[in-house]
């Protein structure tokens, strides 16, 4: 039986690349290609995948907003050439079998979609043990929207109308992540949760 994989990578060459080592493996076929996280759940709804392979940083929507959205339609395997600790937890969340870095090889990854499509699990053994490390996020859901919006240059009224709440509780959650991040400013706070993979 031939596994049906959709990729999904915004650097054409690279996915380029994995399509065509990908399809020299025997029982897997590439049926579909994207460049942008936002085209993820179109393409396997037309393409029916079994594996969808996404990598995390992609414009339009992050591989792990795509892979919560399309996990009761496929299994899902990660790659990701930040190995941020956060990144593990909130793939396992959000439905992901899979997840590896992209410096693994072409029958490593083969190996992963096959392991995921058979119900099992692949997890990168170093990223695992640094998302084991790092503990879980101190941060509040809330925090976390606050400190994204924050991040993508929104200012404090546009995360309150955004969020639906007062400028005064954004001012409190910015300050309380701050806090639980031991960061002088928003800025550092920003950083350090990315840098985490908490955002």
């Amino acid at each position: 039986m031939t596994t049906r994989v959709l990729l999904a990578d915004d650097e054409h060459l690279i996915r380029g690349a994995i399509a065509a080592l990908l399809d020299l493996e025997d029982g897997i076929e590439v049926v579909a290609q994207v460049g942008r996280g936002d085209e993820v759940v179109a393409a396997v709804a037309e393409h029916r995948p079994d594996v969808a392979v996404l990598d995390i940083e992609m414009p339009g929507m992050d591989g792990l907003s795509a892979a919560e959205r399309i996990s009761s339609q496929c299994k899902i395997v990660i790659l990701t050439s930040l190995g941020r600790p956060g990144y593990l937890r909130r793939a396992m969340a959000a439905g992901v079998s899979g997840f590896l870095g992209k410096d693994a090889s072409a029958e490593e990854l083969a190996m992963a979609i096959r392991k995921v499509q058979s119900g099992g699990r692949y997890l990168d053994a170093e990223l695992a043990a640094a998302a084991m490390a790092a503990g879980d996020s101190p941060l509040t859901e809330r925090e976390r929207d606050a400190l994204r919006l924050a991040g993508d240059g929104a200012t404090i009224s546009r995360i309150a109308t955004e969020l639906h709440l007062t400028e005064g509780t954004v001012r409190n959650y910015l300050s309380s992540a701050m806090t639980k991040l031991n960061a002088q400013n928003r800025l550092e706070a920003i950083r350090t949760a990315q840098r985490m993979g908490w955002l």
